[in-house]
C-alpha cells in the first residue's frame, strides 16, 4: 500500500464516516494490495445486519465511483471479542 492510495482511500471514507457515526460505528482501512481494498467496520456497525447489504453496497459504489485504481472492495469480518 503507497501513502498516495491511503490517502486516496481515506479521503473517500471520510465522506462516508460521518454516517457511521451516527450509529456509533466507522470504518478501517486494513490494507490495499493490488488494487484490492479491505476494509472492517468497527463499532457499532461491527455487527448490525444492515451492514451486510446495504452499506457494503454503498462503500463498494462510492470507492470504486472515485478511485478508478480500485478493482475491488473486501470487506473483513470483524474481530470477536471474547473477554
Amino acid at each position: 500500500m503507497t501513502g498516495k492510495e491511503f490517502d486516496e482511500v481515506e479521503k473517500v471514507l471520510e465522506r462516508i464516516r460521518p454516517a457511521l457515526k451516527d450509529h456509533q460505528g466507522s470504518l478501517k482501512l486494513v490494507n490495499i494490495k493490488d488494487g484490492v481494498v479491505y476494509l472492517q467496520f468497527v463499532g457499532g456497525c461491527s455487527d448490525c445486519p444492515v451492514v451486510d447489504i446495504s452499506l457494503k453496497n454503498v462503500v463498494d459504489i462510492a470507492i470504486k465511483g472515485n478511485l478508478g485504481w480500485v478493482k475491488r472492495v473486501e470487506i473483513l469480518p470483524s474481530k470477536i471479542n471474547l473477554a
